[in-house]
């Protein structure tokens, strides 16, 4: 198989690794890619990843037979349908299934039609219309977002109305906004691989998105740990409850495809409540669950090709993980670009010695190791492995701060309320 991924975050870069890891593989570009890519893989700097064509050209220029899309950027510009109809092999979201995710008020009637529990929302097409609302429910607490395709740090959590009105005016400029309740509880993210016929579960992780513990704003996502051990209460309602429904739901109402499903989730107050969908994998949790899973991602592939996805037994290291983001300076909000990056050990992001931590590359730009500047908010994920979350922790943290940029952060508390003795192993 000669492979394509489109993209060039970290996330990007764990699936390129997971494909660099496969014996079915011969080789591997990545469009537009980075610096850690370039170890392995062929990147084309020049092919635009969210420009059909160009990646179509690439395609037939390098001999591509196969083309993977985690990102979303590719799959709003139709990518996955485009290239379908010239006869190439895709992994990803058509467009028809994006209002699953572009569009949240449908996906809301989409979980009303199909009974699944979801926080309670308004959806308000104007700043009056809003700001009368709120006078209503003056102290409340909401989660106030677009109901467009955004960033997941592009919403605002607040009892302040005033807070709440001043971020909706930017909103409003994308479109309408969603208004939903504040769920307290423990995140989680579900992710599945579907097909025609069934799916495969990935482990639970759970993201930390907010930039510090008690308070802070959202973010993309600061870090994650896989895989959380849940009671089977909470197993099986994610499964009978929004899980299954949602599949039976993409089906019956046309919105099904072949490819990544993911659920973000809120076990709160004894439910667990869906906030969203995702037809992608998602960004940190993607780095802490790729390096446990031991399938051959190429056999994967061919099985949800099959339509067998759900016969696959899935293959896992008895290892966790944590992954810890470093941002840039004035992330999530305004963050810096073109800080030098410096690396005490530039061999780190390359990934190769094992006991290491695994280092996905992101908003870095640059071709030389001793020449790399940021590009955007989410620089490097450190992915620490070990008998445990706290071992885990221990081998993320460990030579984090060998990358060193100006300003740049990362939260010192991934994990650590997972925590437990080595008496508990």
């Amino acid at each position: 198989m000669r492979v394509l991924i489109l993209g060039a975050g970290a996330k990007d870069h764990a699936i390129a690794w997971w494909f660099s890891r496969s014996n079915l593989v011969t080789d591997i570009f990545c469009a537009p890619g980075n610096i850690a890519t370039g170890a392995f893989a062929t990147n084309l700097p020049d092919v635009d990843s969210s420009n059909p064509d160009e990646v179509y050209d690439a395609c037939i220029r390098y001999g591509i037979t196969y083309v993977f899309i985690g990102t979303e950027a590719p799959l709003l510009a139709g990518m996955i349908d485009f290239l379908q109809r010239k006869g190439i092999c895709t992994f990803g979201a058509p467009l028809n299934s994006l209002r699953l995710e572009g569009d949240r008020n449908f996906a809301r009637a989409f979980t009303d039609r199909h009974n699944i529990p979801t926080p309670r929302r308004n959806l308000f097409e104007s700043l009056e219309s809003l700001k009368k609302f709120l006078s209503r429910h003056e102290g409340e607490h909401f989660v106030l977002k677009s109901n467009t395709v955004a960033p997941s740090r592009i919403m605002i959590d607040s009892s302040d109305s005033e807070a709440l009105l001043s971020f909706a005016e930017e909103l409003f400029k994308r479109g309408s906004v969603l208004l939903e309740e504040h769920c307290t509880g423990l995140p989680l993210t579900a992710t599945v691989i579907v097909d025609s016929n069934g799916y495969l579960a990935l482990p639970f992780t759970s993201d930390y998105m907010y930039t510090s513990a008690n308070e802070g704003i959202p973010t993309g996502g600061m870090g994650a740990v896989c895989p959380i051990q849940l009671k089977q209460e909470y197993i099986d309602q994610i499964r009978e409850q929004i899980i299954e429904p949602t599949i039976y739901g993409i089906k019956v109402e046309q919105l099904a495809y072949k490819g990544v499903l993911t659920f973000s989730i809120i076990l709160h107050e004894d439910r667990a409540v869906l906030v969203d969908y995702h037809v992608r994998f998602n960004d940190p949790a993607s780095q802490a669950l790729i390096p446990l899973i031991k399938n051959d991602i190429v056999e994967l592939l061919d099985a949800v090709r099959d339509d067998r996805v759900s016969e696959v037994e899935l293959k896992l290291s008895n290892e966790s993980s944590v992954a810890v983001v470093i941002a840039s300076e004035g992330y999530p909000m305004n963050p810096v670009c073109g800080k030098p990056v410096s690396l005490d050990y530039s061999y780190l992001i390359f990934n190769m010695l094992h006991r290491l931590p695994l280092v996905f590359t992101g908003a870095v730009r640059g071709s030389e190791v001793n020449a790399l500047t940021t590009s955007g908010g989410r620089c490097f994920t450190f992915v620490g492995r070990g008998k445990n979350i706290k071992a885990a922790n221990e081998n993320a943290y460990r030579l984090i701060d060998s990358v060193r940029i100006d300003g740049s952060w990362y939260r010192d508390d991934i994990g650590t309320q997972f925590f437990i003795s080595d008496s508990d192993d």
